[in-house]
């Protein structure tokens, strides 16, 4: 396949974040020029349904002209100014009270980043450093989970429990654990029901704090459904057996928000839709629809009281990047506030959550599909080799590539977390474009099983 201008030009000079980098010089990229609702458009015109929310971040969709309108109103009034040494402005103050009015747990202060990345990166930090200000000096090790998703800074990578986060990266750093997946339909054992998986995975993290020393291990995080991962619904019972364990041992509470957070899974905060009661909260994505990149750490009093501890003692609190708070990316979090608040956003993704999980479990019946599983307005397809007895495809076979492939060809962006097919559409998509969506899906999988069967991929 020859390849455009666009694309060579691109293949020159960008380096593609996620990506396979030997197979994209014969392929090329997709590149895309404008878009509008839940659609993207390519430089050909091809409409494409946006069915991973960019990534897991558009809730809104695309083309808002309140938001851009916000965005260029404060570009007017004030473009910049920072955060640093004292200095502030309305935008970031206001969205700070807004903040903490939403919070599912009572919240101090609201620390401004750029991106879930730095969120996860400063929890650590700020771990570390509350734990010093409290004479805890040894109390610092966080446990994360096998497939957990925290962001690529090199300490939140190491929290991140995937190989192509670690492997020739020399990661992860030290102190940071990793406890078993809850991923019952993978880990749990033969005739082990879901609340019994949720008390071993509780086992798991009480056997690693008591081998580490409680008075070692400082946290835990957890995405309240695990997104990059594969979209990992916890089983029944989960939370609440982790937070028993966790309150046992002294161990402070991390809610990893960056994906469900603003209404993906029903509600304004994914943990209180899984009764998960954390002490911070990671927050970016569809705090501005991704119109902007902002991000924050919610912290409670006691953390707060360590930067005063901490500043009495050092001088100033030595932590904070040049755009915490930018204040056009605060006034568009906030103008996406309003509208969530306005519109109902978060109560019209709950009424559509069923029709959304109806189609995706459906498809669980598909040949190719070993296991269907989401909660609220995302999911995953997970295709095997063989569904009776959930045997995997090699990797070499490349089956999520190749679905992702097909996806795009039915005019549908998808993303594959190995051999499972993301969704995770914008939470404006209408009930006849979630129709759509899960047609285009369907005869995505209806391809890739021809392509498996010619392949000889599947179990014989």
């Amino acid at each position: 396949m020859a390849l455009t201008n666009l694309q060579v030009r691109d293949l020159e000079t960008v380096l593609h974040p996620y990506t396979n980098q030997a197979t994209i010089r014969d392929t090329g990229t997709l590149v895309l020029e404008r878009a509008k609702g839940i659609h993207v458009y390519d430089v050909d015109g091809k409409p494409y349904i946006e069915g991973m929310a960019g990534l897991w971040c558009t809730s809104l969709g695309y083309g808002n002209e309140e938001l851009a309108d916000a965005a260029y109103a404060q570009m007017k009034k004030l473009s910049f100014t920072h955060l640093f040494g004292g200095k502030s402005h309305d935008p970031a103050i206001e969205l700070a009270e807004r903040l903490k009015e939403k919070a599912p747990v009572p919240i101090s202060k609201v620390f401004f980043v750029c991106s879930g990345s730095e969120a996860n990166d400063s929890q650590i930090k700020m771990i570390w450093y509350m734990n010093n200000a409290m004479g805890r000096p040894q109390k610092k090790k966080i446990v994360s989970r096998i497939k957990g998703y925290h962001g690529v800074t090199i300490a939140s990578a190491s929290l991140t429990g995937l190989p192509a986060n670690h492997t020739d990266f020399d990661l992860p750093i030290s102190g940071i654990l990793h406890t078993s997946c809850p991923h019952h339909y993978r880990f749990g054992l033969e005739g082990e029901s879901e609340e019994d998986f949720a008390t071993r995975c509780a086992q798991d993290l009480e056997d690693l704090i008591l081998r580490e020393g409680p008075d070692t291990v400082a946290a835990f995080i957890a995405e309240p459904v695990m997104g990059a991962g594969g979209v990992i619904v916890p089983p029944k019972g989960y939370f609440e057996k982790m937070m028993a364990v966790c309150q046992r041992y002294d161990v402070f509470m991390i809610a990893d928000e960056v994906i469900c957070a603003f209404g993906r899974l029903g509600e304004w905060f994914g943990s209180s839709a899984l009764g998960y009661k954390p002490n911070s909260i990671s927050i970016a994505k569809a705090l501005t629809s991704a119109y902007m990149p902002v991000g924050a750490i919610l912290i409670p009093e006691e953390m707060y009281q360590a930067t005063i501890v901490e500043s009495k003692k050092v001088g100033t609190f030595g932590h904070g990047f040049t755009y915490s708070g930018h204040p056009v990316g605060a006034a568009v979090a906030l103008k996406t506030l309003e509208i969530y608040d306005r519109e109902k956003i978060i109560e019209k993704a709950a009424a559509k959550s069923p029709q959304f999980q109806a189609h995706l479990k459906a498809l669980g019946d598909h040949p190719l599909v070993g296991e269907a599983r989401g909660l609220g307005m995302m999911g995953a397809l997970e295709m095997v080799a063989d569904k009776r007895t959930k045997k995997a495809f090699e990797p070499k076979a490349g089956i999520g590539a190749k679905a992702v492939a097909i996806a795009q060809e039915e005019g549908v962006i998808l993303r594959n977390l190995g051999d499972a097919l993301a969704l995770c559409p914008p939470l404006i998509i209408s009930p006849e474009e979630i129709d759509d969506l899960f047609d285009r899906v369907a005869r995505t999988l209806d391809r890739v099983l021809d392509h498996a069967k010619a392949e000889g991929l599947l179990a014989a």
